[in-house]
């Protein structure tokens, strides 16, 4: 199998992980800052490196998830806040190995604009994700909750321009892979000019 057939394997076969279908087993700690140098390679004009990664695991992962129920509760109106939510927050690490919020933290050259700054901490995010199904690992990158929230971005210690690109739920998982699916092809998506 050439290096292409590999990635493009590894690629094509990464699914999304929930937190509730993981088992509990560790991962260890240098696979983690393994994919965490992974990220680090991902592309960055005029190498500003935006992305930076928050991990949580332990007590901390633990600690995490009441924050972030907490963070809910607190900032969420009387009247639209659910106690189910709450719980989900709270409990969605009991099964999960690692916990990582990513960010992009704004750097000071006002000539790279925010969205390639955006899109580089995505890259960055990416080949996180690639690099855990090469290794088995499931993640569920996850935007709800208070993720995008200034709340969290509160809670980080995150700048104005700063943003919280997502939490990922990281662990391993005893369920069968789902089959991939698009909504339509790739040609569908492509135009060419000769």
């Amino acid at each position: 199998m050439t290096a292409f057939e590999q990635v493009a394997q590894v690629i094509k076969s990464r699914r999304t992980g929930k937190p509730g279908a993981m088992n509990g087993q560790k991962i260890p700690d240098e696979q983690i800052n393994e994919l965490l140098e992974l990220a680090h390679w991902a592309p960055t004009h005029g190498r500003t490196e935006p992305w930076y990664f928050y991990v949580y695991t332990g007590d901390a992962l633990t600690n995490f998830g009441k924050k972030h129920a907490e963070l809910y509760w607190n900032n969420t109106p009387e009247e639209t806040r659910k106690e189910e939510t709450r719980e989900k927050l709270e409990h969605n690490v009991d099964k999960c190995s690692h916990l990582i919020i990513a960010a992009m933290k704004r750097g000071e050259n006002p000539k790279i604009p925010v969205f390639e700054e955006l899109a580089a901490t995505a890259a960055a995010i990416e080949n996180i994700l690639i690099g855990a199904e090469a290794l088995g690992i499931s993640v569920m990158w996850n935007t709800g909750g208070m993720a995008l929230k200034q709340p969290m971005k509160d809670y980080m210690g995150l700048g104005e321009d700063d943003h919280v690109m997502g939490v990922f739920y990281m662990g391993y998982t005893d369920e069968e892979k789902r089959e991939g699916k698009r909504n339509r092809t790739a040609e569908e998506r492509v135009e060419w000019f000769r």
